[in-house]
């Protein structure tokens, strides 16, 4: 959300008068909403006690400075970039205290913040690191890049160099260890992220802020189809996002985010070797970028397989995946417009362990099925900024992506789905006045939906969306508050069955107050509206991905849920902490209640509604026991269940604990991390019990740093104990256990 707004009234600067306090950090613009590259904006004139602020921004591993660093000034809304040296420097700035946020593609993003004294110098210098602990930063909890400790919303990010280590087919499998999330899956080439105990329609995944426009909310064993060797970072806003993302974002929203949104001279690029022991896995992806005067040009490609995975029982017979993707694109960056189109494609086969078991009744353990999908992908970006007037910019981003797969038994194609969809976006960025600031806009889609074969469950139905939103930020200094709100049209237009219209209204309200130096205490009200999704409308036959012979209801009502998430947060040189609590109250929830009936082998089930609560906690805490040494201690839990019976609802994740540390050594990197599960006995009525379990594994990596490149060699070791262990939110955790004792080994060489 850019920083923007109206001349407060009378009441609010009464308001003011009461809060003051030294100010804190406030949100950044760069890659926000608009995402236009960053340019050095034109120097204002000199201003009565005008200020400096300089430094240098190096590599942490050699201290070889960085050249090309975008640099944001943010409450000024000013850029600039380091020289060849990695300096930087910002003249005429008014005493006060200011966030300078470094970014540079493929490297996380740092924070720092700074005070200036009138007509004077403040230095302030950075070391960007490729590997170790990281600050977070986000651009999607509020449509703006900044940090965690500053956003309203909980946050999670993994970098790129991560993304590689913990590399996987499925964004699911990497962000299974993150704090708050779990995997949900029908092996490992399905497997899609749970937040907060949300899956499905619940939980929106988007590439560059854009629906992938994929099935993989459906169903178990439908894939997103995420390249994570070729992003630069994985975000996870966690709980209700539906302000900026739709309905569809009731339980959270997680965002690919591929880079190329700002112009630099010349070349920049990568590539990544993956090869793993257990499940056979190799893949390599490379990318260039190449900028020219204000135009920019850039590709990538990933090729990457494993085959059937082993455990300690033996190996998951279909349990293999690949996957093929690529994107191209070119870009204009002036001073006052932007516009850029990218073309991408995926191409990803896996198989679906123990089909043919669930098919047969039991009577048959072998399995041949799989499913093979194919996405194009074509996106527009352009606008205006830095304008002069009320409006300060705008951007429109045009999305149409084509997804189909085929579900095979063998060669033979069982059922064919086709899902094509067209997404348009505009926001307007107001010009900041005062302490307000905010932005607004309007979005929608237009989604052709068909299916044809065996597993035809639903109707070829036509999806229409519209909304408009509106977000005011408020800033007292010492305290912040955020207000805002979108209405939403969803409706349903089936061949054969009955259409269905549903309208809404989501609000928010946040206050973030500072306490002390370093730390700061977030409490969000939200009000979420979300329409019945299309599958639970109008399925209706045997669902072997979910494992159900599902009855949809086309008479379902809205979901309207009443939450509340409470943050308290600590962010020094030395220690590091962040404890989330959060309680939903969801009227009218739907879910598959079961009939007693079999129909097909598969149990049968009608979508249903009624009242549920959800709530839970997320625990993380870092110290530096000493400069080169961190402690990382982390904790979560879910608990959810239907208010009128206390039934439990279904795969929810157990309680879950780890100990980690986090030791650096010049270019060493070395990180131990035990995890210990408890067991999950709150169930559903057609689900079994998950015993508890411990993990150990081992991430180490080495780091070459050169002028203008690095190079960072990985080795992760995971189940170190080769514990027979079962992912409570698996669709096949009676029968296939969890992967086994094995090595991923990893190269990345960035050039820069």
């Amino acid at each position: 959300m850019r920083r923007t707004g109206y001349a407060a009234p009378l009441t609010l600067a009464l308001i003011a008068q009461f809060f003051s306090a030294p100010t804190l950090a406030q949100t950044g613009f760069y890659g926000g909403l608009f995402g236009q590259a960053p340019t050095q904006t034109p120097t204002p004139s000199p201003s009565r006690g005008g200020a400096s602020v300089r430094g240098t921004i190096k590599l942490a591993d050699g201290g070889t400075p960085l050249h090309n660093v975008i640099v944001n000034l943010v409450q000024l809304r000013r850029s600039t970039e380091t020289d060849e040296n990695g300096t930087f420097e910002f003249q005429n700035v008014p005493p006060g205290t200011y966030t300078i946020l470094a970014h540079m593609e493929g490297f996380p993003d740092q924070t720092r913040r700074v005070t200036v004294a009138a007509g004077g110098a403040a230095t302030l210098d950075f070391e960007l690191r490729l590997t170790g602990l990281q600050e977070e930063v986000t651009v999607t909890a509020t449509g703006s890049e900044q940090s965690v400790f500053e956003s309203f919303q909980s946050v999670n990010t993994v970098d790129a160099i991560r993304l590689a280590q913990e590399s996987h087919t499925s964004i699911g499998e990497v962000l299974d260890k993150e704090p708050g999330i779990a995997k949900r899956g029908f092996g490992p080439g399905s497997s899609r992220p749970v937040v907060r105990g949300f899956d499905g329609d619940r939980v929106q995944v988007t590439q560059d802020g854009a629906s992938t426009g994929s099935l993989g909310s459906q169903s178990g064993d439908h894939a997103e189809p995420i390249d994570v060797l070729s992003l630069e970072r994985l975000e996870v806003v966690k709980g209700p996002a539906t302000l900026l993302y739709g309905s569809s974002a009731i339980g959270g929203v997680v965002n690919a985010v591929t880079g190329h949104d700002y112009a630099h001279e010349g070349w920049r690029g990568y590539f990544t070797g993956v090869g793993g022991t257990t499940n056979n896995q190799g893949g390599a992806s490379g990318g260039l970028e190449y900028g020219t005067g204000k135009w920019m040009f850039w590709g990538n490609g990933t090729l990457q397989r494993t085959g059937d995975y082993d455990t300690p029982l033996g190996p998951i017979e279909q349990s293999f995946t690949r996957n093929a993707s690529g994107l191209l694109g070119f870009g204009h960056y002036g001073d006052k417009s932007f516009a850029s189109v990218t073309y991408g494609y995926d191409r990803r086969r896996y198989g679906i362990p123990f089909a043919s078991f669930f098919e047969s009744g039991g009577e048959e353990t072998g399995s041949d099925v799989s499913i093979k999908a194919r996405r194009h992908n074509l996106k527009f970006n352009g606008g205006w900024r830095n304008l002069d007037g009320f409006v300060n910019g705008f951007r429109l981003t045009l999305d149409y992506s084509d997804y189909a797969h085929d579900e095979l038994e063998g060669d033979e194609v069982g059922t064919q789905f086709s899902n094509k969809n067209f997404m348009f976006r505009g926001v307007f960025d107001q010009r900041k006045t005062g302490r307000f600031t905010g932005s607004w806009g309007f979005s929608g889609f237009r989604r052709d939906y068909s299916t044809v074969g065996e597993e035809a469950l639903a109707p070829p139905t036509i999806q229409n969306n519209f909304a408009v939103f509106g977000i005011q930020e408020i800033d007292f200094e010492r305290v912040r508050f955020q207000l805002g709100g979108r209405v939403e049209h969803n409706g349903y237009r089936p061949e054969g069955a009955l259409e269905r219209s549903f309208t809404g209204f989501s609000g928010a309200a946040g206050v973030r107050v500072g306490l002390w130096q370093n730390g700061a205490f977030v409490a969000n009200y939200t009000h979420s509206y979300r329409a019945p999704a299309l599958e639970e409308l109008y399925n209706n036959g045997a669902h072997l991905g979910n494992l159900t012979f599902e009855i949809g209801n086309p008479l379902l009502t809205r979901e309207r849920n009443n939450g509340i998430d409470l943050s308290l947060r600590h962010d020094s040189r030395r220690v590091r902490g962040v404890a989330n609590f959060y309680y939903y109250d969801i009227k009218d929830f739907v879910f598959l209640a079961p009939t007693g009936g079999i129909e097909d082998n598969l149990i049968e089930a009608v979508y249903d509604q009624a009242d549920s609560r959800f709530y839970g906690t997320e625990l993380n805490l870092e110290v530096a026991a000493h400069e080169s040494l961190w402690v990382n201690l982390g904790f979560d839990y879910v608990n959810a269940q239907l208010k009128e019976t206390g039934t439990p609802l279904p795969r929810i994740p157990p309680m879950r604990a780890r100990l980690g540390l986090d030791w650096r050594y010049k270019g060493f990197n070395v990180r131990p991390e035990a995890t210990s599960v408890r067991d999950q006995d709150r169930i559903f009525p057609t689900e079994t019990r998950t015993p508890g379990y411990a993990l150990f594994d081992v991430v180490a990596s080495y780091t070459i740093a050169r002028p203008h490149y690095a190079q960072v060699f990985s080795v992760n070791a995971f189940n170190l104990g080769d514990r027979v262990y079962r992912n409570h939110l698996s669709f096949i955790k009676d029968l296939a256990p969890e992967i086994g004792r094995g090595i991923r080994f990893t190269y990345t060489i960035r050039y820069f």
